[in-house]
């Protein structure tokens, strides 16, 4: 009778290990969607899922999301280390009303989305929004149809800052007022660092906006046909900075709006048909290597200083 009763008790102890061996082993490192899956599939190759909502939860840690063939696989919200991978296929979000992906991650997890297409179809709010992380990886995606914004990182950031770095982005398309291509302002004492390369932001109110600690390297990229290119926001904490490389900003109301506090760095960048070429609402010094473009606006604006050219 003891036996029985000590065997009783351990019983559900013995069951609740089982389960979480079983979940564990339930997640794998490669996951797989397709457009005719089944989010109740394991997500296999041969059985895969049906949105990157229902693959990340069957993917470990770390793992990667691949897509099969071409698919509007979901929304998603991002709380650890993962890869989601459209490489070779249209993998596509469509976020009617809502935000396309959402992160919110451990102070240490990375994150990459490559090869995506996120459409907010015109009532979505924000293409990606980077609440918390260590490293976000945009490669080769396309952001378009949101009223917010195309890329948000308003990040508590991690000791020691938090990065993003966006690499052959697209952003089209956005119709809210003060939308913004891609915004970056920390929401506590540490910093972010933003990389840019070869990025077009077209027809956007704003095409990058640095705010609170916030510090931008812009390379071989364009922002045309919106309201101001790149805009450090008046009087923001911890000196936003941006270092702008072989880049062009054309046929906007400001080229820069460089705010007071704040740093910018021009090299080898061209700022033609705007209405003011640089503005400085809070009479920032904006510093030229003395190898730029700046002609054919309306007004050029301020004059930059230049310094150390070799």
């Amino acid at each position: 009778m003891i036996n029985i009763r000590r065997f009783l008790s351990i019983l559900p102890i013995a069951v609740l290990v089982l389960v979480c061996a079983s979940m564990a082993q339930a997640q794998a490192t490669r996951t797989w969607v397709s457009g005719v899956g089944d989010d109740a599939n394991p997500c296999s190759r041969t059985a895969p899922c049906k949105t990157f909502a229902g693959a990340i939860s069957k993917t470990a840690a770390g793992g990667e999301i691949s897509v099969l063939d071409p698919g509007g696989f979901g929304a998603v919200t991002i709380t650890k280390s993962i890869t989601i991978n459209g490489e070779g296929t249209l993998a596509g979000i469509l976020a009617a009303g809502t935000n396309g992906v959402i992160i919110n991650a451990g102070v240490n997890d990375v994150i990459y989305l490559r090869y995506i297409t996120i459409n907010g179809v015109g009532t979505g709010i924000d293409g990606i929004r980077f609440l918390a992380g260590k490293e976000l990886h945009v490669d080769h995606c396309a952001i378009y149809g949101f009223t917010g914004d195309a890329i948000d990182i308003p990040i508590a950031a991690s000791t020691g800052g938090s990065f993003t770095f966006l690499n052959e982005l697209y952003v089209n398309k956005l119709t809210g007022v003060s939308s913004v291509g891609v915004k970056i302002a920390s929401t506590n004492a540490n910093p972010i660092s933003v990389e840019m390369d070869h990025t077009r932001l077209v027809r956007v109110p704003t095409g990058v906006q640095i705010g609170t600690r916030g510090h931008a390297t812009i390379r071989n990229s364009v922002a045309s046909y919106g309201g101001t290119g790149v805009e450090l926001v008046d009087g923001a904490a911890g000196t936003p900075t941006a270092n702008i490389e072989n880049t062009m900003l054309n046929d906007n109301t400001n080229g820069i709006s460089a705010g007071g506090g704040t740093g910018t760095r021009l090299s080898q960048s061209t700022i033609i048909g705007c209405i003011t070429g640089i503005a400085s609402p809070g009479g920032a010094t904006v510093q030229s290597s003395g190898n730029n473009r700046i002609y054919q606006n309306t007004s050029d604006g301020v004059t930059p200083t230049i310094v150390n050219p070799k």
